[in-house]
Protein backbone atom coordinates (compact mmCIF):
# COMPACT_ATOMS: atom_id res chain seq x y z
CA UNK A 1 0.00 0.00 0.00
CA UNK A 2 1.22 3.62 -0.70
CA UNK A 3 2.46 6.01 1.57
CA UNK A 4 -0.85 8.12 2.71
CA UNK A 5 -0.03 11.65 4.13
CA UNK A 6 -1.44 12.92 7.14
CA UNK A 7 -3.47 14.97 5.33
CA UNK A 8 -4.39 12.58 2.91
CA UNK A 9 -5.25 10.11 5.41
CA UNK A 10 -7.90 12.39 6.93
CA UNK A 11 -9.66 12.78 3.84
CA UNK A 12 -10.29 9.51 3.43
CA UNK A 13 -11.15 8.94 6.74
CA UNK A 14 -13.63 11.94 6.87
CA UNK A 15 -15.25 9.59 3.51
CA UNK A 16 -15.01 6.83 5.28
CA UNK A 17 -16.07 7.05 8.86
CA UNK A 18 -19.60 9.21 8.65
CA UNK A 19 -20.75 5.76 6.32
CA UNK A 20 -19.09 3.50 8.82
CA UNK A 21 -20.98 5.11 12.17
CA UNK A 22 -24.23 5.20 10.03
CA UNK A 23 -24.30 1.85 9.14
CA UNK A 24 -23.18 0.52 12.79
CA UNK A 25 -25.89 2.54 13.79
CA UNK A 26 -28.37 1.16 11.47
CA UNK A 27 -27.56 -2.40 12.14
CA UNK A 28 -28.18 -1.70 16.01
CA UNK A 29 -31.24 0.25 15.50
CA UNK A 30 -32.92 -2.63 13.02
CA UNK A 31 -32.47 -5.10 15.83
CA UNK A 32 -35.22 -3.17 17.63
CA UNK A 33 -37.37 -1.73 14.61
CA UNK A 34 -37.86 1.08 15.71
CA UNK A 35 -38.95 0.03 19.61
CA UNK A 36 -36.25 2.45 21.11
CA UNK A 37 -33.72 5.14 19.91
CA UNK A 38 -29.94 4.74 19.67
CA UNK A 39 -29.36 7.20 22.55
CA UNK A 40 -32.11 5.32 24.74
CA UNK A 41 -29.70 2.06 23.85
CA UNK A 42 -26.40 3.41 25.18
CA UNK A 43 -28.44 4.58 28.17
CA UNK A 44 -29.53 1.15 28.86
CA UNK A 45 -26.13 -0.02 28.49
CA UNK A 46 -24.87 2.68 30.75
CA UNK A 47 -27.08 1.73 33.59
CA UNK A 48 -26.98 -2.22 32.93
CA UNK A 49 -22.86 -2.27 33.49
CA UNK A 50 -23.50 0.84 36.74
CA UNK A 51 -27.00 0.18 38.11
CA UNK A 52 -28.78 2.76 39.80
CA UNK A 53 -27.12 6.14 38.78
CA UNK A 54 -27.87 9.94 39.15
CA UNK A 55 -29.67 11.77 36.38
CA UNK A 56 -26.79 13.71 36.44
CA UNK A 57 -24.09 11.11 35.66
CA UNK A 58 -26.55 9.99 33.01
CA UNK A 59 -26.58 13.27 31.17
CA UNK A 60 -22.84 13.66 31.51
CA UNK A 61 -22.03 10.30 30.23
CA UNK A 62 -24.57 10.93 26.99
CA UNK A 63 -22.86 14.99 26.96
CA UNK A 64 -26.31 17.00 27.50
CA UNK A 65 -27.99 18.48 30.05
CA UNK A 66 -30.61 17.36 32.78
CA UNK A 67 -33.30 18.77 30.98
CA UNK A 68 -32.58 17.51 27.75
CA UNK A 69 -32.20 13.99 29.35
CA UNK A 70 -35.48 13.88 30.98
CA UNK A 71 -37.29 13.66 28.03
CA UNK A 72 -35.32 10.72 26.92
CA UNK A 73 -35.79 8.86 30.72
CA UNK A 74 -39.70 10.01 30.79
CA UNK A 75 -40.15 7.46 27.27
CA UNK A 76 -37.66 4.61 28.82
CA UNK A 77 -40.02 4.81 31.83
CA UNK A 78 -43.04 4.86 29.97
CA UNK A 79 -42.05 1.64 28.21
CA UNK A 80 -41.11 -0.14 31.35
CA UNK A 81 -37.39 -0.36 31.23
CA UNK A 82 -36.71 2.00 33.84
CA UNK A 83 -37.97 3.26 37.16
CA UNK A 84 -37.46 6.85 38.27
CA UNK A 85 -36.93 7.38 42.18
CA UNK A 86 -35.63 10.33 44.19
CA UNK A 87 -32.38 10.07 46.93
CA UNK A 88 -34.86 9.93 50.19
CA UNK A 89 -32.04 12.74 51.93
CA UNK A 90 -32.19 15.14 48.86
CA UNK A 91 -35.09 15.26 47.05
CA UNK A 92 -33.35 17.48 44.05
CA UNK A 93 -30.82 13.95 43.69
CA UNK A 94 -33.19 12.13 40.90
CA UNK A 95 -32.20 8.59 40.30
CA UNK A 96 -32.73 6.15 37.49
CA UNK A 97 -32.58 1.98 38.02
CA UNK A 98 -33.31 -0.39 35.05
CA UNK A 99 -36.50 -3.13 35.65
CA UNK A 100 -35.91 -6.50 34.89
CA UNK A 101 -37.58 -5.30 31.66
CA UNK A 102 -34.78 -2.95 30.79
CA UNK A 103 -31.87 -5.49 31.69
CA UNK A 104 -33.37 -7.90 29.55
CA UNK A 105 -33.18 -5.16 26.52
CA UNK A 106 -29.79 -4.57 27.97
CA UNK A 107 -28.61 -7.99 27.75
CA UNK A 108 -30.38 -8.92 24.42
CA UNK A 109 -28.42 -5.39 22.91
CA UNK A 110 -25.02 -6.86 23.85
CA UNK A 111 -25.98 -10.05 22.73
CA UNK A 112 -26.76 -9.13 19.36
CA UNK A 113 -24.52 -6.57 18.63
CA UNK A 114 -21.81 -8.88 19.49
CA UNK A 115 -23.01 -11.53 16.82
CA UNK A 116 -23.35 -8.32 14.50
CA UNK A 117 -19.51 -7.70 14.94
CA UNK A 118 -18.47 -11.25 15.15
CA UNK A 119 -20.18 -11.69 11.31
CA UNK A 120 -18.42 -7.94 10.16
CA UNK A 121 -15.16 -9.05 11.38
CA UNK A 122 -15.15 -12.50 10.67
CA UNK A 123 -14.08 -12.09 7.27
CA UNK A 124 -11.27 -10.14 8.51
CA UNK A 125 -7.91 -12.06 9.16
CA UNK A 126 -7.19 -12.54 12.93
CA UNK A 127 -3.70 -10.26 12.59
CA UNK A 128 -5.90 -7.55 10.99
CA UNK A 129 -8.28 -7.47 13.92
CA UNK A 130 -5.53 -7.69 16.25
CA UNK A 131 -4.00 -4.81 15.09
CA UNK A 132 -7.93 -2.84 14.18
CA UNK A 133 -8.42 -3.27 18.19
CA UNK A 134 -5.05 -2.29 19.01
CA UNK A 135 -5.46 0.89 17.22
CA UNK A 136 -9.04 1.81 18.05
CA UNK A 137 -8.00 1.39 21.60
CA UNK A 138 -5.34 3.79 21.39
CA UNK A 139 -7.93 6.19 19.68
CA UNK A 140 -10.93 5.95 21.96
CA UNK A 141 -7.80 6.81 24.90
CA UNK A 142 -6.78 10.06 22.60
CA UNK A 143 -10.81 10.35 22.57
CA UNK A 144 -10.96 10.31 26.20
CA UNK A 145 -8.04 11.83 27.38
CA UNK A 146 -9.09 15.08 25.00
CA UNK A 147 -12.22 15.25 26.64
CA UNK A 148 -10.71 15.49 30.37
CA UNK A 149 -8.64 18.09 29.10
CA UNK A 150 -10.78 20.37 27.77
Amino acid sequence: MPQVSLSEFADRMGEFLPMVMKEFGRRVIEIYKGKITLPQILIMEFLNKRGESKMTDIAQFMGVTTAAMTGIIDRLVKSGYVIRSHEPGDRRIVMIKPTAKGAGLAKKVHTQRKQMIMNIFGTISEKDRQDYLRIITQIHDNLVKGSHDA
